[in-house]
C-alpha cells in the first residue's frame, strides 16, 4: 500500500501540484516568522552582549527619595540631577577586585541632515561622552579618523552617522537637544557597535564637561560602569559596590544580570510582531485546507475503480485510509521541505522591509533552529494529513462491487441537513456574540469580539453550501442573459457539487472577509480622525518637536510675531489626580494655553459657561470630563499635581469635546505653577492666507531653525494619520495576499480535475455542436461564478463584523462612524471578477483541447 501511495503521488503530479503550492505558501509563511524572530532575536542578543562584554556592574541612579536634592529629576532647566558623581567613583574604584570604572554621561541629540531634516531614529538619535585613556583614545569608541573632542566646541560622529549627515572632518554639526540648534567642530569620526546605532540610529560625542554641561550638572553621572580585574566574582563584586553606594539613591546590577533583563525586553518586544505573523499563517493554512481536502475528495472519486479493485484483491479499509495518508503525508514533506527554502527568503526580505521603515534592526546572521525546522516540517504535514483525513475515510467506504459495477454513475449525494444545522448554531452563536460587541465601548473586549468574529466565520463557512445554491441561482440569470447557453451549463456546474463550489469558494471568502473588514474600519477611523482634527482645530499650522522634548515658551512668543502670522497659542500642561490623598481617585491632564489666542485657532463650543468666564480664573472641562471626575459647572474641586500638593480649581465652562484641548484647560499663568519644566507642547498658529512655503520656513527661523521641529499643516496631519492606519491595512493586505493567492490556487485545482471529471460529457457537448470557444465560456464563468460567490460571501461577512465591531474603535474616539468605502469595495469584487477569469485560463484552455471521440470513449 505505501508503494501505491507513491506510485499515486507520482501519476499525479500535475493535479497534486496545486495542492502542494497551498501548503508550501502556509508552511514558507510560518518558516519565515520563526527563522525572522529567531535572527532577530540573536541579532539584538549577540549587539546587546557585546555592548556588555567588559561590564561587570552597572551602577544606575535612582529616584526612590523625591525629597533628595540631587536624586534623578528633571529640574526647572530641564537637566538632570543624579547621585552618582566623581566622589562615588572614586571610592568604587578603590573597591578590591575593581580594573576600572567608566563614568557615562547619556542623552539625545537630534543632527541636521544635508536638506535640514533631523538624522536618525528620534529615540535612536544617542549621546555620550567622550573618555580617553592614557593613549588619549576610548577603548568604547575605536577612532576611525581624526581624535576624539576636547573641549565645548568639538564632536565626534559615528561613522554611520556621519556618512548620513552629510559631514567630513573639520565641517561644522548642527544639531539639537532640546530646543535652539548648537554648533560644533567635527574633529573625529568612529566606530560603534552599540545596537541602536547599528539599527538606524545616530551617535555623538562630546568631551566629558560638555556632555554634563548639556544633560546633567558638572560632575554628575547618569551611569558607572565596573569592570572587573581577572578572577574575581561578579557577584561578591556586585554586593561590595551596593554597600558603598548611597541608600534608595543608587542600585547596582550584575553584568550578567542585565544582559538577562535585556534578552527577556527582546523577547517580549518580538514576540507581539511575532505572534502576528503566525496568526496570518495559520488563516494561510486553514485555507489551504479547504483545497487539499477538495483535491483528495475529487482524487478519490477518479480514482474509484483503483480503489474498488484494491479492496477486491484483499486491501482492507484500515490499508486503504493509510494509504491515502500516506500519499498525503508524501505530499505534505515534499511540500514542507520546499517551503521551508522559501520561508528562508521571507525572512530576509521581512527584515529588510521593515528595516526600510524604521525598525531597526541590527545586522546579524541568519538563525535556523532545529525546533524552527521540526515545527514548519511538522505544520505541514500534519496539516495535509487532518485535510485529507476525511477523503481517506470516504476512499475505505466504497465498497467493492458496487464501484465495479457501477463506476460510471454520478455519486449520491449526501444529505446536507446536519451540516446545515450545525452551520445554523454556530452562526446564530457568532452572530449573538457580534450584536452584543455592539454594545460594548472598551478596547479591552477585543477577545470577546474575536471570538464572535471566529464563530460567525466557521458558521457561515459551514452553511456555504446551502447558501451557494440561492448565490449560484442569482449570479446564473445574468450568465445566463449574457452568455446565454455558455451561461447555463456554467451555473449548473457550478451547482452540481455544493460541497464542491462551497470549499472552493470559502477559501476565497475567509481572505475577503478579513481585508473587507479591516478596509472598512482602518476607512471610517481615518474619517473619524480626520473630523475630529477638522472639528477642534482651526489653526493652519502645529509645530511640535519629534522628540518631544517641548519648546522654551520664550522662543515660541517670536512665531506670533512673524510676518503672515495672525494668531498664535501655545499648548501645555500638567497631569492631576482627584480624591481625598495624592494619587487617590482619578487622573486627568490640564491643558494651559493663551486664554486670548485660543478661540482663533481652535473651534470652540461651550455647552456652559463662556470663556470670559474662564479668563476670570477658572478651568474649562469638556462635557465628557465632567462626566468621568463627577464635576458640575460652578463647582470648586481639590486637585494634586504632579508636586503632589493640593490645589483648589474653579470648573467655569463646559465645552464639547475638542482634539487639541483634551478634557480641560485653563489659562497659562494658572497652570504654570504646578509644572517643573514649563516648555510648550505645541503651538496653533493661524496665518492670513492659509500659509506658504516661506511662511514655514520663517516660523522656523523664528524656533532657531532646531531640527527637532516639526512644522505641519492641516494636510500634513491628516497625511501623518492616515499614514499610520494605512500602514496597518496594507501590512494586512499584503499578509491576507497570501490566503487569496492560495484561494486562487483552489479555483484553478477545482476547475482542472472538474474539468477531468467531465471529460465524457465536455466530448458529447463538442459532439452536438458546442464549438472550443464555447467550452472555453463554460469553463470561465463557471470560474467566475465560484469565485463571485466567495467574495459576495466574504464581503458581507466582513462588512457586518466591520460594523459590530466598530464601537469598540469607536471608544477611541468620538467621531467614529462607519463609512463603506464603495470605491474599494468595487475593487474587490473586480479582483474577484480577475481570479476567476486567471483561474480559469489553463483548465478553459484543457477542455477545449480535448479530442472529441476520445473524450466520448473516456471511462
Amino acid at each position: 500500500m505505501l508503494r501505491t501511495a507513491l506510485r499515486n503521488v507520482l501519476a499525479h503530479k500535475a493535479r497534486l501540484m496545486m495542492t502542494a503550492l497551498a501548503v508550501l505558501l502556509g508552511v514558507a509563511f510560518v518558516a519565515g516568522t520563526l527563522i525572522f524572530s529567531d535572527s532577530v532575536a540573536e541579532a539584538v542578543k549577540n549587539a546587546s552582549a557585546k555592548n556588555l562584554k567588559d561590564v561587570a556592574v552597572s551602577v544606575q541612579a535612582t529616584n526612590s527619595d523625591p525629597e533628595a536634592p540631587d536624586v534623578v529629576d528633571a529640574g526647572k532647566d530641564g537637566k538632570r540631577a543624579t547621585a552618582l558623581d566623581d566622589k562615588l567613583a572614586d571610592r568604587i574604584r578603590t573597591l578590591p577586585g575593581v580594573a576600572s570604572v567608566r563614568a557615562n554621561v547619556t542623552g539625545e541629540a537630534t543632527l541636521a541632515g544635508p536638506d535640514d531634516q533631523p538624522v536618525g531614529n528620534g529615540w535612536q538619535n544617542r549621546a555620550a561622552n567622550y573618555q580617553p585613556g592614557k593613549d588619549g583614545k576610548d577603548a568604547r569608541y575605536p577612532l576611525l579618523q581624526g581624535r576624539g573632542p576636547a573641549n565645548g566646541g568639538e564632536i565626534a560622529l559615528a561613522e554611520s552617522t556621519a556618512k548620513a549627515a552629510g559631514v567630513k572632518l573639520g565641517d561644522t554639526v548642527r544639531f539639537a537637544t532640546d530646543g535652539p540648534v548648537l554648533k560644533k567642530k567635527l574633529v573625529g569620526i568612529v566606530a560603534s557597535d552599540d545596537p541602536q546605532v547599528t539599527a538606524g540610529g545616530s551617535l555623538a560625542l562630546f568631551d566629558t564637561a560638555t556632555a554634563q554641561r548639556l544633560y546633567l550638572h558638572p560632575g554628575q553621572f547618569d551611569e558607572l560602569i565596573v569592570a572587573a580585574a581577572p578572577g574575581t566574582d561578579e557577584r561578591a563584586l556586585t554586593a561590595k559596590v551596593r554597600e558603598v553606594l548611597p541608600k534608595d539613591r543608587a542600585e547596582a546590577t550584575s553584568g550578567s544580570a542585565l544582559a538577562a533583563e535585556q534578552s527577556r525586553m527582546i523577547a517580549q518586544q518580538n514576540s507581539a510582531l511575532s505572534q502576528t505573523l503566525l496568526t496570518f499563517a495559520g488563516i494561510a493554512l486553514f485555507v489551504g485546507v479547504f483545497i487539499i481536502a477538495n483535491t483528495f475528495t475529487m482524487l478519490i472519486s477518479q480514482r474509484s475503480r483503483e480503489i474498488a479493485l484494491l479492496r477486491a484483491v484483499g486491501a482492507s479499509r484500515r490499508q486503504v485510509v493509510r494509504s491515502v495518508l500516506a500519499e498525503a503525508a508524501l505530499l505534505g514533506l515534499i511540500s514542507s521541505v520546499v517551503g521551508f527554502g522559501l520561508g528562508l527568503g521571507i525572512a530576509e526580505g521581512l527584515r529588510a522591509v521593515l528595516n526600510a521603515n524604521g525598525a531597526g534592526f541590527p545586522d546579524g546572521p541568519v538563525v535556523i533552529s532545529p525546533s524552527t525546522v521540526g515545527a514548519a516540517l511538522a505544520v505541514g504535514v500534519v496539516v495535509t494529513v487532518l485535510a485529507a483525513w476525511l477523503p481517506s475515510r470516504k476512499a475505505a467506504k466504497i465498497a467493492p462491487v458496487e464501484a465495479l459495477s457501477s463506476v460510471e454513475a454520478a455519486p449520491a449525494m449526501r444529505s446536507l441537513v446536519l451540516r446545515n444545522s450545525i452551520g445554523a448554531v454556530i452562526t446564530g452563536l457568532g452572530v449573538a456574540v457580534m450584536l452584543y460587541v455592539s454594545t460594548l465601548k472598551s478596547g479591552d473586549d477585543l477577545p470577546v469580539a474575536m471570538l464572535g468574529s471566529a464563530l460567525t466565520l466557521v458558521g457561515m463557512i459551514i452553511l456555504a453550501p446551502l447558501l451557494s445554491r440561492p448565490l449560484v441561482s442569482l449570479a446564473g440569470l445574468v450568465t445566463i442573459r449574457l452568455f446565454g447557453i455558455g451561461g447555463k451549463l456554467a451555473k449548473e456546474n457550478a451547482l452540481r457539487n455544493p460541497r464542491r463550489t462551497a470549499a472552493t469558494g470559502s477559501a476565497l471568502m475567509i481572505g475577503l472577509t478579513l481585508i473587507t473588514g479591516m478596509t472598512v474600519v482602518g476607512h471610517s477611523a481615518q474619517l473619524g480622525m480626520d473630523k475630529m482634527a477638522a472639528n477642534g482645530v482651526s489653526a493652519d499650522y502645529q509645530v511640535t518637536t519629534s522628540t518631544y522634548v517641548g519648546m522654551d515658551p520664550a522662543l515660541s512668543k517670536k512665531v506670533a510675531h512673524v510676518p503672515g502670522v495672525t494668531a498664535m497659542a501655545p499648548l501645555r500642561g500638567a497631569g492631576f489626580s482627584t480624591g481625598d490623598s495624592p494619587g487617590d481617585g482619578g487622573f486627568g491632564y490640564l491643558r494651559g494655553t493663551d486664554l486670548t489666542q485660543i478661540d482663533k485657532v481652535t473651534r470652540l463650543t461651550f455647552t456652559q459657561g463662556s470663556l470670559d468666564a474662564v479668563r476670570a480664573g477658572g478651568i474649562a472641562v469638556s462635557d465628557k470630563g465632567l462626566k468621568e471626575h463627577g464635576w458640575h459647572v460652578g463647582d470648586t474641586v481639590t486637585v494634586s499635581f504632579d508636586e503632589k500638593k493640593k490645589t483648589k480649581l474653579k470648573v467655569a465652562a463646559a465645552y464639547k469635546e475638542n482634539e487639541a484641548l483634551g478634557e480641560a484647560f485653563a489659562d497659562v499663568s494658572l497652570v504654570d505653577p504646578h509644572t517643573t519644566r514649563v516648555k510648550n507642547e505645541r503651538l496653533l498658529v493661524k496665518t492670513a492666507d492659509g500659509g506658504s512655503p516661506a511662511l514655514v520656513k520663517d516660523i522656523r527661523h523664528a524656533l532657531g531653525d532646531s531640527p527637532l521641529l516639526k512644522v505641519q499643516s492641516r494636510d500634513d496631519l491628516r497625511k501623518e494619520n492616515a499614514g499610520q492606519i494605512d500602514t496597518v491595512v496594507n501590512m494586512v493586505y499584503g499578509l491576507l495576499g497570501m490566503a487569496v493567492i492560495i484561494a486562487v490556487v483552489g479555483v484553478v485545482n477545482t476547475l482542472a480535475m472538474s474539468v477531468f471529471e467531465r471529460t465524457r460529457e465536455i466530448g458529447m457537448l463538442r459532439a452536438i455542436g458546442l464549438a472550443r470557444s464555447g467550452i472555453k465560456q463554460m469553463v470561465r464563468l463557471e470560474s467566475v461564478v465560484i469565485s463571485l460567490f466567495g467574495a459576495v460571501l466574504g464581503m458581507g461577512v466582513g462588512i457586518f463584523l466591520a460594523w459590530a465591531g466598530g464601537s469598540l474603535v469607536g471608544s477611541s474616539f468620538p467621531t467614529y462612524e462607519m463609512v463603506l468605502p464603495w470605491g474599494r469595495l468595487g475593487l474587490f469584487l473586480l479582483i474577484a471578477l480577475v481570479v476567476g477569469v486567471l483561474a480559469a485560463v489553463w483548465p478553459a484552455r484543457r477542455a477545449a483541447r480535448l479530442n472529441m471521440l476520445e473524450a466520448i470513449g473516456a471511462h
